[in-house]
């Protein structure tokens, strides 16, 4: 190679390998760098065999840079890159509106507050996708606070904590700090004496319908003028759990003529017979309601800005009554619809998840069929893919539809430069073959050349898909092999050239040799299909995801004597 090829392969390299680096926030990988590259310098071709090893060092370098140098540099070689790039932030910018008021506040801090009380759906992704965008627009702080102080209604599962945290991981993120509401049960015991004393609460022993019928015509019960020592003598028995579930609660004092009757002296504590599953909290039976705790902690970890639900608007209105007792500022809140996906026939609901597992309808909940993040990371949907399609939803008020066709495309592009291909046979039809070459060579990657290619023995048989099976008399172009007739009985190889092919008269299918192919269990959304593969498969490893050709991508699940893939989409 002389210097002025060797300089301007140096350029391309460098070039793609800041824009790859930059785009996707990681370190450049000589094979995803050498596809592209090839295919825009065709002239780079006959060079093949010293091109990694002009490019290799070239990546080493631009990895060692810093975001900003990256940046710089790429502005040098090709500004028309940069400006690419920018352009897709401010996409994303668009998706995302500003946080209000965030130039106030001298750290922008936010929480995830998820209830443990299972694994994750999809729809649970959205708050932590877009939480952590905004983490990373204005270089904030993510608390993830689990709110698990209903040990009945809402009871915990004790596997859900560490499998929340491994969601939030998988979507890419990592909260700054990491608390149990059901370990701080204290905390909010001694604001609630707070509160006692401030005049803001007392005890109220009245039945749930009675104190709603009052309620609703706005009349006070005969507990609201209790004094604050008799409030706080009997909420300290409850907390000593002399009362049983039903007998009293602790009611905040609101305006008992307040339009919206939601609003009217609402319960902040109430008794709980059912321990809590966390022996760290078994003892209590005193607990706080959700609007009370997530109050008190959302000020104590100074969040800045709330996002929830439309649907919980009245939250905010009942938690500023204690805010005000205590003279703090409520945070920035932004309210949005509910987030509907399609393409699942399981409803996106935690507690009917978990009932088809239990009753074996779903075979865990990573299930391919099921509609949660275990399962699509199995099915190998890369986190970021969720991400970005969650975050282009936006936070409207209004309910919004997730496509999964979204979450697929943007999973295609992180994903093919890695794919494998390999074939796939589903149900495949058996015909003798007559003539032709002993082995068939294709590519490992059509866009990458360096990868080489996979030898795949003939034999003297194959198998095709039923549909891709000619008539009798027609003919086919078995890919990577060549062309042949179906007699009725066989194939048999023609001396047709790839003309045929351009010209649309035959075409080209996958296959799989019949002797040396594999089963493979290939476990879809839509069920368990069978087929069999290429043997070159048994070159992958367990989570490699590849590209069954002419049928889609699928992450490899295990290799041995019942092979297994998960679909994860075309």
């Amino acid at each position: 190679m002389d210097e002025d090829l060797r300089e301007r392969v140096e350029r391309a390299a460098e070039t793609a390998a800041l824009f790859n680096a930059l785009k996707h926030g990681s370190d450049a990988q000589v094979d995803a760098i050498l596809g592209p590259m090839m295919g825009e310098h065709p002239e780079f071709r006959e060079h093949g065999d010293e091109i990694p090893g002009v490019v290799a060092p070239v990546i080493e370098r631009v990895n060692g840079l810093s975001t900003a140098e990256k940046r710089d540099r790429l502005g040098e070689l090709a500004p028309e890159r940069l400006a690419e790039l920018d352009a897709d932030d401010d996409a994303d910018d668009r998706a995302l509106p500003e946080l209000p008021n965030a130039e106030a506040f001298e750290e922008v801090r936010m929480r995830v507050a998820p209830n443990p009380n299972g694994p994750w759906h999809l729809g649970h992704a959205r708050m932590p996708a877009v939480i952590g965008r905004y983490k990373e627009r204005y270089d904030g702080w993510m608390l993830c606070r689990f709110d698990d102080t209903d040990p009945e209604t809402k009871r915990p599962d004790l596997d859900a904590y560490d499998a929340i945290l491994e969601a939030i991981d998988y979507l890419g993120f990592e909260p700054d700090e990491v608390t149990r509401a059901s370990d701080r049960v204290e905390t909010y015991y001694e604001h609630a004496r707070r509160l006692i004393d401030a005049g803001g609460a007392y005890t109220c022993s009245c039945g749930g319908e009675e104190f709603s019928a009052m309620k609703n015509d706005a009349e006070p019960c005969p507990h609201r003028d209790k004094s604050a020592a008799t409030t706080r003598e009997e909420f300290d028995a409850m907390v000593a759990g002399e009362y049983d579930s039903g007998d009293v609660v602790l009611r905040v004092r609101t305006d008992i003529e307040h339009k919206n009757p939601a609003l009217r002296d609402w319960v902040a504590f109430r008794m709980v017979d059912t321990p809590h599953p966390r022996e760290a909290a078994a003892e209590y039976r005193c607990w706080p309601m959700l609007d009370f705790q997530s109050g008190v902690d959302d000020h104590l970890f100074d969040v800045t800005h709330i996002i929830r639900g439309i649907d919980l608007q009245d939250s905010a209105k009942r938690q500023r009554f204690v805010y005000d007792y205590f003279d703090w500022e409520y945070p920035e809140v932004v309210h949005w619809g509910h987030v509907q996906v399609d393409a699942y026939d399981v409803a996106l609901s935690t507690s009917t998840i978990k009932e088809q597992v239990e009753a074996g309808e779903l075979d865990g909940w990573d299930d391919p069929r099921a509609p949660t993040l275990a399962s699509l990371r199995r099915r190998g949907i890369r986190g970021e893919a969720i991400v970005d399609a969650m975050a282009e939803l936006g936070t409207s008020t209004s309910n919004v539809d997730l496509a999964m066709s979204s979450v697929y495309a943007k999973n295609r592009e992180l994903i093919d430069d890695e794919a494998d291909r390999r074939f796939l046979v589903r149900d495949g039809v058996e015909r003798p073959l007559v003539g032709g070459p002993d082995t068939a060579e294709a590519p490992l990657h059509p866009d990458h050349e360096d990868r080489g290619v996979r030898e795949i023995p003939v034999g003297e048989a194959v198998r095709l898909e039923p549909a891709d099976l000619p008539a009798t008399g027609e003919r086919v172009w078995l890919k990577s092999l060549g062309p042949v007739r179906n007699t009725g009985d066989a194939f048999e190889f023609t001396d047709d050239d790839i003309a045929v092919v351009r010209e649309g008269d035959v075409d080209v299918v996958h296959w799989v040799p019949a002797a040396a192919s594999v089963p493979l269990r290939l476990r879809t959304p839509d069920g368990d299909v069978t087929g069999r593969v290429e043997p070159g498969l048994a070159a992958q490893e367990a989570g490699d995801v590849v590209q069954f050709e002419r049928v889609g991508y699928a992450r490899i699940d295990r290799l041995d004597d019942d092979t297994v893939a998960y679909f994860a989409h075309r």
